[in-house]
C-alpha cells in the first residue's frame, strides 16, 4: 500500500504586502512604526490600574471592560490592525515605568493586552505575564529557553499570534531586539534559490523543551513556511529544529533541508533585511508572529541585580485573526482565532507572577 501523498500549497512567486518591508528601509522612517505615550494617556492608564489594584482583580482572567481606556481604546485597535495587517510590528513609547511598583506595571501591560486579544500560557506553570531576565540557566540543558540567559537567541516565533515585551530595565551593554519579515525572508529565497524555498513548506521535527501537552510527543512536525487560504504564516525556532535529535523517534534532518534553513538563517541575519533597534524602560514592543521573527543579541548585564535587565512579556491571541493551517493544532492547540497559541500542560494553572 503506497504511502499517502500530503499536498502542499506554495504560494504566489512573489508577495507584495505591507509586512515585505526590509530593515535598511525601516531604521530610515522610524515615524510608520513608532510611537509616543501622551501625559494624559498615561494618567488614563494609571487611573485604570489603580481601579484594578484598589478591588483585588485577578490579572489572570481580566477582559478590555475591567480596564478603561476612553482615549487609548481606538489607538490600541489601530495597533492590531497594523499587527495583523500592516507591517507586523510597532514600538510604544515613553511609560514612566520608573516610577511604579511591579503590581503597577503588570496590571498596566496586562489590561493594554486586553485590549489586544486573550492572554496565554507562556510556559509550562501557566504564566501569562513572563519576565525576559538572565536566571544563569545552564544552556547546556535542552530544557533551557535561551530568553532565561544572556546569550544570543536565534531568529525565531513564539508559540502565539501575537507577541509584546515592556523594557523595565536594559543591559549594561547589548540584547538589542531585531526583527525581520517572514515574507521578505520567502521573496529573497525565492530570488536565490526556489528548490530550496520549496522544502522550507515541508514539516520538520521541532523539540518542545520538556514542555509536553498531555498526549503529545516530547516533539511536533510544522513547516517553517505555510501557504494557508491566501495566507503565509511562519513557525520557526532553528534551535530547537536542532535538538529534536536528541529525542527518540523523531525524524532527523536531511542534508537538503540543513541547507534551505542554513539559507533561511543568513537571510535573516543580513542586517539589510532585519531592523535592530534597543529597547529602553518604559517601551513596549509588540510583534506579530505569523509573519514577522524576532531575535535578541547577547548582552552584559549590570552587577547590581536591582539593576539588571528585566522585560515584561505577553502572548496574545487575538479574535477574528487569520485561519492558520491545521498543521499549527500541534504547537497552538485549538487553532480558533481567539483561542489559540501558548503553552498548557498537564498539570499547568494560570497565574500572572509579579517575580521572575
Amino acid at each position: 500500500m503506497m504511502a499517502e501523498q500530503i499536498m502542499i500549497e506554495y504560494p504566489p512567486e512573489r508577495l507584495d504586502l505591507p509586512a515585505a518591508w526590509r530593515g535598511a528601509d525601516m531604521a530610515r522612517q522610524p515615524e510608520v512604526w513608532t510611537r509616543h505615550f501622551s501625559t494624559a494617556e498615561i494618567d488614563e492608564l494609571e487611573t485604570a490600574a489603580a481601579r484594578l489594584i484598589d478591588n483585588n482583580v485577578d490579572l489572570a482572567s481580566i477582559d478590555k471592560s475591567q480596564f478603561e481606556l476612553p482615549t487609548l481604546a481606538a489607538p490600541l485597535q489601530q495597533l492590531r490592525k497594523q499587527l495583523t495587517e500592516g507591517i507586523g510590528f510597532g514600538l510604544w513609547r515613553g511609560l514612566p515605568v520608573q516610577r511604579y511598583t511591579m503590581q503597577q506595571c503588570a496590571a498596566i501591560y496586562c489590561g493594554i493586552g486586553a485590549h489586544l486579544g486573550s492572554a496565554r500560557s507562556q510556559n509550562a506553570k501557566g504564566h501569562l505575564l513572563g519576565h525576559v531576565v538572565d536566571i544563569g540557566a545552564d544552556l547546556n540543558n535542552p530544557n533551557v529557553r535561551i530568553y532565561q540567559t544572556t546569550e544570543r537567541q536565534s531568529f525565531h516565533t513564539d508559540s502565539t499570534d501575537v507577541v509584546g515585551l515592556l523594557c523595565l530595565k536594559e543591559a549594561k551593554q547589548g540584547g538589542d531586539s531585531l526583527l525581520a519579515s517572514t515574507v521578505t525572508l520567502y521573496n529573497e529565497m525565492q530570488r536565490r534559490d526556489p528548490v530550496l524555498t520549496r522544502l522550507m513548506f515541508e514539516p520538520l521535527a521541532t523539540d518542545r523543551r520538556g514542555e509536553i501537552p498531555e498526549g503529545k510527543l516530547p516533539w511536533f512536525e510544522v513547516p517553517v513556511l505555510n501557504w494557508h487560504k491566501g495566507y503565509l504564516s511562519g513557525l520557526y525556532q532553528r534551535t530547537y529544529i536542532r535538538s529534536a535529535s536528541r529525542l527518540a523517534d523523531a525524524p532527523a534532518l536531511s542534508a537538503q533541508h540543513e541547507a534551505a534553513l542554513d539559507l533561511f538563517d543568513e537571510i535573516a541575519n543580513d542586517p539589510s533585511i532585519h531592523l535592530s533597534m534597543r529597547l529602553q524602560p518604559g517601551d513596549m514592543q509588540f510583534v506579530y508572529n505569523h509573519h514577522m521573527l524576532h531575535d535578541r543579541t547577547a548582552f552584559t548585564d549590570w552587577p547590581d541585580p536591582a539593576q539588571r535587565r528585566h522585560l515584561l512579556r505577553l502572548w496574545l491571541a487575538i479574535p477574528k485573526d487569520r485561519p492558520l493551517p491545521p498543521v499549527f493544532a500541534q504547537r497552538y492547540g485549538d487553532i480558533q482565532p481567539g483561542n489559540r497559541g501558548g503553552i498548557v500542560t498537564r498539570n499547568t494553572q494560570l497565574n500572572v507572577p509579579l517575580q521572575p
